[in-house]
């Protein structure tokens, strides 16, 4: 199966749409993704069903 959005993407999580993510890796159909805002966090980590693709403009609050 072939991931839906490639390294370096922008993405958010549906569980949090305010918060814009970039996708670092992909293995094993699983997501690993930073915020771009604090990148020296941990890596969240999200199935492709648990993202939608970030449109730019304004985010929901």
């Amino acid at each position: 199966m072939e991931n839906l959005y490639p390294e370096g993407s922008a993405v958010v999580a549906i569980t949090n749409l305010s918060r814009s993510l970039t996708i670092r890796r992909y293995a094993s159909r699983i997501y690993y993704c930073t915020d771009p805002a604090n990148p020296q966090e941990k890596d969240k980590v999200y199935y492709e069903r648990e993202l939608l693709p970030y449109k730019g403009g304004s985010l929901k609050s």
